[in-house]
């Protein structure tokens, strides 16, 4: 086992951390889906890795092994939404790490329309103003199923859930002044 003191890193860092293409198309991600440090950004590029793995491994078994893996493995990836539903095998191995970005609360927040910014929805959500099935989610990387995806909306208890709050009527303003779509 291991010392539950001591947890496991969820992510690997990149192997050449200095390559200024590589820290310029971190940069980038980090400011379109308002990530606050790089190890955000490298857990989700190991899932991707650790997905893209599988999948290699996968269609190296012979078609009579893998029917049951590979059934779970694509069935988890269009849970969350990271593959369309009519996704295969090899689709695995085209995926980045936008599809696993796309999906995190932080992002769907934003998307929705429930805050101005990308940063402002990272601050309603770990403030707690932000709930998933009813249930309030405090982690701004929580990776949203698309079944779950309908049901973010503003917290049964914040004051925000009240349409007429000045902060939701501000977002509301700015959300239609640029034509429904993100501000850039």
């Amino acid at each position: 086992m291991g010392d539950p003191k001591k947890p496991k890193k969820k992510y690997e860092t990149p192997r050449f951390p200095w390559r200024s293409d590589v820290l310029q198309s971190e940069l980038v991600l980090l400011g379109q889906y308002g990530l606050r440090n790089k190890r955000e950004l490298w857990r989700c590029k190991t899932m991707v890795s650790k997905f893209r793995a599988m999948a290699r491994s996968l269609l190296s078994m012979p078609v009579e092994k893998r029917a049951k893996l590979e059934a779970q493995l694509l069935g988890k990836l269009k849970r969350f939404g990271f593959l369309p539903e009519t996704a295969v095998l090899d689709d695995v191995l085209d995926m980045t790490v936008e599809n696993i970005l796309e999906r995190r609360l932080q992002t769907i927040v934003f998307r929705k329309g429930l805050a101005k910014s990308i940063y402002q929805a990272r601050q309603l959500i770990t403030h707690g103003h932000i709930a998933v099935n009813g249930r309030k989610v405090f982690s701004p990387s929580y990776l949203v199923e698309k079944d779950e995806e309908d049901s973010v909306t503003y917290a049964p208890t914040s004051p925000l859930n009240n349409p007429e709050h000045p902060l939701r009527l501000s977002i509301e303003a700015s959300f239609t002044s640029s034509g429904g779509e993100e501000a850039k």
